[in-house]
């Protein structure tokens, strides 16, 4: 059965950590800044979905967080304004639960943040077919069925904000992470289609993009990250990347944004990129 959501959080309380530099992107010409509004993150028990709660209670936004852990969700709540709904997304029909609950507490949604995602490594044919289901399923499927719910709302009002959280590994693809890949691969693409479809509604789709961030993702996909290049992100940044993508209406952002390189020589020159790769790992 799933957890009965709550509410937790003291109004306007916030992360007392020193912000993270905000990632270089450039912001459109004549870009007007959202004020704060409602906002419903997926995947706030850890990790990016954690961090973007954070930072949005401290611009002032209300919040309503979901995420599969009950505990560490209420410990998110805790730095954070917010209501919460600590369901596994997997089950049937909780992004209708999750939707109507959210609607319920704040009326509305200005802003959905889908962090939630899991990850697997090891070679694709040692993969088990739980592991690969799992995969698809949460990093993919219950994103677009959430998005499916939510939308419809957004368009009604006129305005809204649609923020995906995809991977540099969704963009050039990672050896021993395939199915990961292609579930991040295909977040893009909907992120892509998605925007043309709903232009002049007044509801925008953004993409984040991070590359390796430093998170307890990689501990529990059962491979720890060990290179040395890139060096992981705090989950800070990405946070930050995505309250400016909301706030300023970007499409798609890198972080950092030096990993637009490697995307555009792989779009440029596919061989070259493919040798490179295949050198540097």
């Amino acid at each position: 059965m799933p957890h009965a959501p709550s509410r937790a959080g003291t109004p306007g309380a916030s992360d007392t950590r020193t912000p993270a530099p905000l990632p270089d992107v450039r912001e459109p010409p004549g870009a007007a800044a959202q004020r704060p509004g409602t906002a419903l993150v997926t995947g706030a028990s850890s990790g990016i979905g954690a961090a973007v709660a954070r930072r949005l209670s401290a611009e002032g936004w209300r919040l309503v967080l979901n995420g599969r852990d009950a505990g560490r969700l209420a410990e998110t709540a805790a730095h954070a304004a917010a209501a919460v709904f600590p369901e596994d997304l997997t089950r049937p029909a909780a992004e209708r639960r999750l939707t109507r609950f959210a609607l319920d507490e704040v009326g509305h949604l200005d802003l959905l943040v889908a962090c939630a995602g899991v990850g697997w490594a090891g070679d694709f044919a040692t993969m088990t077919r739980r592991a690969f289901d799992e995969v698809m399923e949460v990093n993919l499927l219950t994103t677009l069925r959430l998005v499916r719910q939510v939308l419809p709302h957004m368009v009604e009002a006129g305005s809204g904000r649609v923020v995906l959280v995809g991977s540099l590994a969704g963009a050039v693809g990672v050896r021993g992470e395939a199915v990961y890949s292609a579930s991040k691969a295909a977040v893009a693409v909907f992120a892509d289609a998605l925007r043309h479809e709903l232009r002049g509604t007044g509801v925008g789709v953004s993409l984040v993009v991070p590359g390796v961030v430093d998170t307890p993702f990689f501990e529990r996909r059962g491979a720890p990250y060990a290179r040395t290049r890139p060096r992981p992100v705090p989950p800070e940044r990405v946070a930050d990347a995505v309250w400016r993508a909301a706030v300023r209406g970007r499409d798609e952002v890198y972080v950092p944004a030096w990993l637009r390189l490697p995307v555009r020589v792989r779009g440029v020159a596919p061989g070259l990129y493919r040798r490179l790769a295949a050198t540097f790992g």
